[in-house]
C-alpha cells in the first residue's frame, strides 16, 4: 500500500484538514494520499472502497474512538465535526472553503509572521471561521500598517485568542499525556 494516492491534498480521509498543517506548509508531508504510506484509518478507508470515512456505512467506526481529545502535529479538535462539515455541504464546497483558508494562512504567515506564529496561525485558521480570520486580518491592516511586524505579529496572535476564548477554544496543540 505505499504510494497511496487521493484526489484531494487539502482534505484527509480521516477529517484533518491537510492544506492547514505545520508539516506540509514546511514542505515535509506531501499530505494524505499523495504518495505517502497509509495510516491505520487510510488503509481501513481503502479496504471499505471510500475516499472519505463519512461514506463508509460504518462510519464513525471503533477507529475513531478518543480520535479528538489529543492532537499530533496538527489539531484534531474539529476532525469529526469537519467530516460531518463536508458530508453535508459537499466536498467541492468544503475544499473551496479549506483553498480559501490555505490562502488566508499564506497571508498570514506572510505578511504577519515574526518567526514565531506558524503553529498558532495553523490552529487559527483550522478552528476559526473563514469570516473571523477575515475580520482579523482587516482590523490587522487597518491598524497595523505601520507597525513593525513583531508588534503586527502580536496583535494578530491576540486577537486570534480572544475570539477562541469565546468559543472556549485554546489555540495550542493537546499532547497526550503519558
Amino acid at each position: 500500500m505505499n504510494n497511496f494516492k487521493r484526489n484531494n491534498p487539502l482534505f484527509s480521509m480521516c477529517g484533518l484538514n491537510c492544506g492547514l498543517c505545520t508539516i506540509r506548509l514546511g514542505g515535509h508531508c506531501p499530505g494524505c494520499g499523495q504518495g505517502n504510506k497509509p495510516c491505520k484509518i487510510a488503509r481501513c478507508g481503502i479496504e471499505h472502497g471510500v475516499e472519505y470515512c463519512f461514506q463508509c456505512p460504518e462510519y464513525p467506526c471503533e477507529l475513531y474512538d478518543h480520535v479528538d481529545e489529543y492532537d499530533s502535529f496538527m489539531t484534531h479538535l474539529h476532525q469529526k465535526a469537519d467530516l460531518m462539515k463536508a458530508k453535508e455541504i459537499g466536498i467541492e464546497a468544503y475544499t473551496e472553503e479549506q483553498s480559501e483558508k490555505v490562502d488566508l494562512l499564506d497571508t498570514l504567515l506572510n505578511e504577519c509572521n515574526s518567526g514565531r506564529e506558524k503553529t498558532l496561525f495553523s490552529l487559527a485558521v483550522n478552528l476559526l471561521s473563514v469570516d473571523e480570520i477575515k475580520k482579523v486580518l482587516d482590523e490587522g491592516g487597518q491598524l497595523a500598517s505601520d507597525m513593525p511586524i513583531k508588534d503586527k505579529a502580536k496583535f494578530i496572535s491576540g486577537r486570534f485568542r480572544e475570539i477562541a476564548a469565546d468559543k472556549e477554544i485554546e489555540l495550542k496543540l493537546r499532547k497526550k499525556r503519558k
